[in-house]
């Protein structure tokens, strides 16, 4: 239940002064239908009101304040459309107030002839005079303190005008009651925060420009306070994961023996320590999560298997879960071909297998003949039944979201060990943010052997000259991808623009060119592909990074067109699709407009770096963090007042500061611990107290 505290925050925006029905709708379209939502809409700018300088010392296109007499009024006559206007004037100077569409009666009742009147807004200077349209404030000396010296602006939508909005926050303040502290004292202090309360109204009251800064110590105090929130709550859901009764799985070492020797290299130390860390969760009588990261080629597969055959060892079943067939069957071949000679069964199923062939499979997983399953997401079907399934491997984890895990932790015993993959290296901050509750491994070194891939940034006006190397790199045998233009509008013209450079290379090279987009029967996709892989093909045009997770160590050309409109991370993906044979590779990414900063920024560091991790952390600060995970697909949480990109490095004093509360208080019933409990309702991080109870 939420605390009786906060109720007054989540009541609705109509209970506030001046909000009906129809503003409290138009507001909900922007931040939400409750008090608290109007807490955490902050403003993104500032009106300064506190210039006062005589009329002579305006500077073009100023917001001031002046006091003036009023001269006169020159009204329009009716039916015309020029615009009413009233002189006045101060010992240094005039003004000319403009005005239309106005009530005439109403300005001569609010500027009377031969008064003195206070006037707010913004100056202009039109044929050497200077003027006002529509000022923001007109009011007699004695009501000066209705002009604020400050004035926030906030995000509107149509229907709210500025004077609304802020009107409306003025309301919710008045909601505001302090609330029990739940920083820890010592770094409130060192990092000189003001309490809750404090923050919020200075938030909402900013006094100069440095004010709305995320670092400013109200909005860094806030910022700290939701990650706290998200990161207390993935403590506890990890806590209580680690309650389940999981299986301890410890290796005997013969399998992992046999394919040390089976592979024709030595692993990495990355991928060594990796592996240590995945045995030790293993080992331990709880379920692991763990979420391994590695970059484009730095051998996860090897790492993955390792882990599998540790539960063959012990006699269970593991799966591995890939996003496409493609994938998925590269995937069976690859482990097929590491373990040649070793007493494990692998096989694989797609949402293809039909028939007798899909029931022997089946028959054959339920009994207990199968070690290993490799396929898509046909692994979570119904029909599919294992004999003791206990590890699960999720191959590009940010395609699976919490729902799919689910489904697969329940097709196990007891609670499964899951071990998440991605090829798509995530910043720090985002890997405690999204997977917080997963232990996390990093794959940052490169097999021996891996050329660097050759990267050059070349205008699409030299089209010409691209495709005639292309020719003559052709006939030393090499084969290339294609990646045409990404239209962020629609996949339909994704493919018409794709459909079209199919056919100008097919005037060039004729048949030795193939398509694949995303609309094409996963059967075509794969037979053209498959032709692909065999040599049939050496040209491959393709759509998006999906249909492109091939290892065709043959491939060493990469062209990605309209380069620019590419993230970093992807462009990073697609030029890991080459680089994985013995001979050099070469990246071209040809752009149309760079007119852009940051685009241009983009490419430089893809020519600078191939550190994933580093290109993760870029693309962090170019683009933003629902940019470059897509919030909604990668279970990212959606943060009302923290920002990712400029309050990143609180994370982590965050997460040490959840988990070292959680060591000394795992029930949250000390004094702080109670205070946290408010924190985590307020920022609807409430599954977290959830599970306390319930534990």
């Amino acid at each position: 239940m939420r605390p009786e505290i906060l109720y007054p925050f989540f009541a609705d925006t109509v209970s506030l002064p001046g909000v009906g029905g129809r503003i409290a709708a138009l507001l909900e379209k922007i931040l939400g239908r409750r008090v608290v939502d109007i807490f955490w809409h902050l403003p993104v700018d500032i009106i300064d009101r506190r210039a006062c300088p005589p009329l002579s010392e305006i500077k073009y296109d100023q917001t001031v304040t002046v006091k003036v007499t009023i001269d006169k009024h020159d009204a329009p006559p009716r039916g015309t459309r020029r615009p009413y206007r009233v002189w006045c004037h101060d010992d240094s100077g005039s003004l000319q107030l403009i005005f239309f569409h106005a009530k005439g009666n109403y300005i001569l009742r609010q500027l009377p002839v031969g008064e003195l009147r206070l006037i707010s807004g913004k100056v202009e200077v039109f044929n050497e005079q200077l003027q006002m349209s529509h000022p923001d404030y007109m009011v007699s000396p004695d009501k000066q303190d209705d002009i604020p010296d400050v004035e926030p602006v906030y995000p509107l939508t149509a229907g709210i005008s500025s004077k609304i909005m802020t009107k409306i926050a003025r309301g919710a303040l008045e909601r505001l009651v302090s609330l029990p502290e739940w920083q820890d004292i010592s770094l409130r202090t060192r990092e000189a925060w003001p309490s809750w309360m404090e923050a919020v109204k200075a938030a909402h009251m900013p006094q100069n420009h440095g004010d709305l800064q995320m670092n400013s110590p109200a909005r860094a105090r806030l910022a700290y306070d939701e990650f706290l929130a998200n990161q207390l709550a993935l403590e506890i859901m990890r806590r209580q994961n680690q309650k389940k009764k999981g299986r301890s799985l410890k290796t005997q070492g013969l399998l992992r023996a046999q394919l040390l020797e089976n592979l024709p290299y030595q692993l990495t130390n990355a991928q060594n320590r990796c592996i240590g860390e995945i045995e030790k969760d293993l080992a331990q009588p709880y379920a692991m999560m763990r979420l391994l990261q590695g970059d484009v080629g730095s051998g996860k597969t090897v790492v993955a298997l390792m882990a599998m055959l540790i539960a063959v060892e012990n006699n269970v079943q593991a799966a591995m879960i890939a996003p496409t067939e493609i994938l998925a069957r590269q995937h069976y071949v690859s482990l097929r071909d590491m373990t040649a000679g070793m007493d494990v069964t692998i096989a694989v199923l797609t949402g293809r297998d039909k028939g007798r062939a899909r029931k022997k499979l089946l028959d054959d997983l339920q009994a207990g003949e199968i070690d290993i399953l490799v396929g898509t997401h046909a692994l979570f079907q119904k029909d599919v039944v294992y004999h003791d399934l206990a590890f699960a491997v999720v191959d590009e984890q940010h395609r699976f979201g919490v729902e799919q895990r689910m489904a697969l932790s329940a097709k196990g015993a007891g609670a499964m060990d899951v071990l998440a993959m991605t090829a798509t290296p995530i910043p720090r901050s985002l890997t405690l943010t999204a997977y917080g509750d997963m232990d996390s491994s990093r794959l940052d070194e490169k097999p021996p052997g891996r050329k660097p891939v050759d990267t050059r940034i070349i205008p699409l006006g030299r089209l010409d000259e691209v495709v005639q190397g292309i020719k003559r790199a052709l006939v030393g045998g090499n084969r290339a991808f294609w990646i045409c233009p990404l239209v962020e509008e629609s996949e339909v013209l994704d493919i018409a623009a794709a459909e079209e450079r199919y056919r100008h290379l097919e005037q060039v090279f004729g048949a030795r060119v193939g398509l694949v987009h995303g609309k094409m029967k996963p059967k075509e996709k794969d037979d053209v592909m498959t032709r692909f892989v065999a040599g049939d093909i050496d040209i491959l045009v393709a759509t998006t990074v999906v249909e492109v997770g091939v290892n065709v160590p043959e491939a060493t050309i990469m062209i990605i067109e309209h380069a620019e409109r590419f993230g970093l991370s992807q462009l990073h993906q697609l030029r890991g699709r080459i680089g994985r044979g013995l001979e050099k590779s070469t990246c071209l990414l040809l752009y149309g407009n760079l007119s852009g900063g940051a685009a241009k920024a983009r490419l430089e560091i893809m020519r600078e770096t191939e550190d994933g991790f580093r290109i993760a952390e870029e693309d962090l600060r170019l683009r933003g963090a629902g940019e470059l995970l897509g919030t909604r697909q990668s279970g990212m949480p959606d943060f009302k007042v923290a920002s990712l990109e400029e309050n990143g490095q609180l994370i982590a004093v965050a997460r040490d500061d959840a988990r070292l509360i959680m060591e000394k208080d795992p029930e949250l019933k000390s004094e702080r611990g109670q205070a946290l409990r408010i924190l985590l309702y307020l920022f609807e991080r409430d599954e977290g107290v959830k599970y306390l109870t319930s534990g």
